[in-house]
């Protein structure tokens, strides 16, 4: 009943946490379509380029996107959260927040495709070294991979599409052990079906392009400050503890407190990339978190039932879905995701890449998408798409077969999504 009763609190924060116009209604979130802001003067305007702690160029912040990431920060439980132009940005940033030349983190290898890549070559070309550990390591293995220069542990709450449930308390533990915070990415649970931060998780970031979105209507991302993170106990962060020269002296930690890792990425990183959404943007991501609750309990539901369906099937080698019971990441699940394991299945066709290729292009009622999380049931081929750029051996690492599939059900009636499924396999 204490889960029911969460949840119900945060189908409200769906609804009402966000902008509040004067004596208006606190559900209105407004399209501030704008890049420009009018100030009183010229001294005004001086000191926001000492410390911008208002809105004074859309490049990165806004009016409508400021509700949007309020609503979001109160969903995950952090202080505060910071949109982006994507899910790859968020991750790019909450790195770059730590990380310098010279600088490395740690990652479970079992992430999607797109960030092994943007971890293995893009960082590596900015000097910056990802150390890859296997999910299921045990304690003492995951210690060993620290390196003096380490300054983070990322992983996914449900990797896309490994589907490994990631130990959000045993990593916690372990980079709060070496001093540095722990980044999730929990894009595919959604903050209906894990907080994070209440597991000890410190940043969290999602690719808002998914479920939160729902309708695959506008790429976004954002990251969420937990404000819990002490950035000054292990003298590892300079960069928060000492004064920023770029703007006249701040010091994050004394001037921000609790804000001091979202305000420092806004303040040099947004400023510097500007990969900040349109008002327009955040305007359509707030439709999609005002349906959040009931879509993700939809979403379990129908998926539970297709992975019990493929389970049954002499064409499917495996499924791997978390909420079933003979998933090894079953009982993770029960402790960090109690409501659901997401609408996502990955699953192997007997017969490999070719059967698995044969198979998708047989569905009728699925779409051949290079999406996940809609409210329309899409496959992908990972090995042929979201992993390509991988290697044979981190397709390994990462979990990935050329037989895989991965199948996002999505809110049709779950008879007709089985019904699609069956006369497609009967084609195998």
């Amino acid at each position: 009943m204490k889960e029911l009763d969460k949840n119900a609190k945060i189908e409200t924060k769906c609804l009402h946490a966000g902008y509040t116009p004067e004596n208006g209604d606190p559900r209105v979130v407004p399209i501030v379509q704008s890049t420009t802001y009018c100030f009183d003067s010229t001294e005004h305007i001086a000191r926001l380029f000492d410390m911008p702690t208002e809105f004074m160029y859309s490049r990165f912040a806004n009016p409508t996107c400021d509700a949007v990431e309020k609503k979001i920060a109160v969903l995950e439980g952090g202080a505060g959260a910071m949109l982006t132009s994507s899910g790859q940005a968020a991750t790019l940033l909450s790195i770059l927040n730590l990380c310098s030349a010279g600088d490395s983190f740690i990652s479970v290898s079992t992430i999607y495709g797109g960030t092994v890549n943007l971890f293995a070559v893009t960082l590596k070309k900015l000097g910056i070294e990802c150390i890859w550990v296997d999910p299921d390591a045990s304690e003492e293995e995951i210690q060993r991979a620290f390196k003096p220069n380490t300054k983070a542990i990322f992983g996914e709450t449900l990797a896309n599409p490994a589907l490994t449930v990631f130990d959000i308390e045993k990593f916690a533990n372990i980079a709060h052990k070496n001093g540095v915070p722990l980044i999730v990415d929990n894009t595919f649970a959604t903050p209906i079906l894990c907080r994070p931060i209440e597991f000890g998780a410190d940043i969290v970031v999602h690719s808002t392009t998914k479920y939160m979105d729902g309708h695959a209507v506008q790429v976004g991302g954002v990251i969420v400050d937990s404000g819990k993170f002490d950035w000054a106990a292990s003298g590892k962060f300079p960069d928060f503890t000492e004064p920023d020269d770029s703007y006249h002296g701040v010091v994050y930690t004394r001037d921000f407190g609790e804000l001091a890792y979202i305000v420092k990425a806004r303040m040099q990183l947004m400023r510097d990339f500007g990969c900040y959404p349109a008002a327009h943007s955040a305007f359509l991501l707030n439709l999609g978190l005002e349906t959040l609750p009931i879509r993700m309990k939809q979403y379990c539901e129908n998926a539970l039932k297709v992975a019990k369906f493929l389970e049954q099937s002499d064409k499917v080698v495996s499924v791997n879905y978390p909420g079933l019971e003979s998933n090894k990441y079953h009982k993770l699940a029960k402790k960090y995701l109690p409501l659901g394991t997401s609408g996502v299945i990955s699953f192997i066709i007997n017969g490999g890449r070719e059967n698995a290729v044969k198979f998708m292009d047989s569905l009728k009622l699925a779409s051949n998408v290079v999406h996940v999380a809609d409210i329309r049931t899409c496959v992908l081929h990972p090995a042929s798409a979201t992993h390509r750029q991988l290697t044979d051996e981190q397709l390994v690492a990462a979990g990935i077969d050329g037989g895989m599939i991965r199948l996002s059900v999505g809110l049709e009636n779950v008879e007709d999504i089985i019904a699609d499924i069956d006369q497609a396999l009967a084609k195998v």
